[in-house]
């Protein structure tokens, strides 16, 4: 992947995957390589509906964060 998609739900999707698949150890280690800020992505998906779960190391939707 040359880089993210600007799709909210295509977005979750692929950092979710390339965490799940253990391709980055963190969010930060994800973002850098790909040239963004965490805080920027979080916010913006958090507009979209979805929450960062540091324990689960994925993006959940709202409300099924835990």
């Amino acid at each position: 992947m040359d880089y993210l998609p600007k799709d909210p739900a295509i977005l979750v999707s692929s950092i979710n995957m390339l965490l799940r698949d253990e391709e980055f150890d963190s969010l930060e280690s994800l973002c850098y390589n790909f040239n963004r800020e965490p805080a920027e992505i979080k916010d913006y998906l958090q507009v979209h509906g979805f929450v960062f779960s540091e324990h689960q190391l994925q993006f959940r939707p709202i409300g099924y964060d835990e």
